[in-house]
């Protein structure tokens, strides 16, 4: 294992019941990249963040974060090592208002270190006493991006945060998670479908196809590469 990486994901199989998603994965990330897991449908991506998260179990192999073996850590003790898990359902609670849903995230902090999350997202400012149903689909990741963040985590795992929305409205949010990674030094893996967009927020990328990793490269050379894009997602970006 190289000592450099912040995350190391090594052979790692996991799956649901008898059904083996993740065949013998493995990729590392750095300390303070960016990068983007991107693929088809169905070929193990959420999974994958899932198995790195604790929330689905790997049945062999190794996820090392910071030099510690994460296998016999529950959810929340990964949470506590400086793991952050943005679902790609958001999970908001439409019930409570934008500041209710960021107190929520504090996790024992001051109340004053939800301006650490205005900062970040101006929006949520502005929407402050707008209740969670109210925002747009937009606002409500900015929501769920900026309460994970309020737990001070080191790495965090976004699955597809762009999904669904215009793409004004992904421009931005990319535009907002660049700012929060060049202010805060945290190491971002993000699940995307929106390859385009996400190759020009990425440092570098992964490709996963039937479980396992099949091609890996910095990102602004994968966006020039339409073979490989066509053959492995389906699609190039030009």
């Amino acid at each position: 294992m190289t000592p450099t990486c912040f995350l190391q994901v090594d052979e790692v199989v996991a799956g649901y019941g008898p059904t083996t998603i993740l065949n013998r994965v493995s990729f590392a990330v750095q300390r303070g990249e960016r990068l983007a897991m991107i693929g088809r449908n169905g070929v193990g991506k959420s999974t994958a963040l899932r198995a790195i998260m604790g929330l689905t179990r790997a049945s062999s192999g190794r996820i090392v974060f910071d030099g510690e073996n994460l296998a016999s850590l529950a959810p929340h003790e990964r949470a506590e090592r400086g793991l952050g898990y943005v679902p790609q359902t958001r999970d908001i609670f439409p019930s409570l208002t934008v500041e209710e849903n960021l107190l929520a995230g504090l996790k024992r902090r001051p109340r004053a270190a939800l301006d650490e999350a205005y900062a970040i997202f101006p929006r949520l400012a502005e929407r402050r006493r707008n209740g969670g149903a109210q925002l747009s689909g937009g606002e409500q990741q900015m929501l769920s991006v900026a309460r994970a963040l309020l737990g001070q985590p080191r790495l965090l795992l976004l699955d597809e945060p762009l999904e669904g929305l215009a793409p004004i409205i992904r421009q931005e949010l990319l535009r907002a998670f660049g700012r929060m990674a060049d202010e805060t030094g945290i190491t971002v893996l993000i699940v995307e479908q929106q390859v385009r967009e996400v190759l020009a927020y990425a440092h570098r990328a992964v490709i996963l196809h039937h479980g396992h990793v099949v091609h890996e490269a910095p990102a602004a050379e994968l966006r020039d590469d339409e073979a490989i894009l066509e053959r492995h997602v389906g699609m190039a970006v030009h």
